[in-house]
């Protein structure tokens, strides 16, 4: 399957994951996994979300870095 999360896009889930995970140590319980769904979205490359909405975070930094180049 075709990847949907860009670099970018990929880090923040990560972040946001990973800060969310941290939760279930400071008494948010249970609820504080549902940090593993930005985090699996983030590992996997692919978000069933943006599927659904057609968006596309890796074209859009292909389209970006060949306007701007590196």
């Amino acid at each position: 399957m075709k990847r949907n999360v860009g670099s970018f896009d990929c880090a923040a889930r990560f972040v946001l994951g990973c800060l969310v995970l941290m939760l279930v140590d400071n008494g948010l319980g249970w609820w504080a996994l549902l940090g593993l769904v930005p985090l699996a979205s983030a590992v996997s490359g692919r978000c069933l979300i943006y599927g659904l909405l057609h968006v596309d975070t890796v074209a859009w930094e292909d389209r970006y870095e060949r306007r701007h180049g590196r």
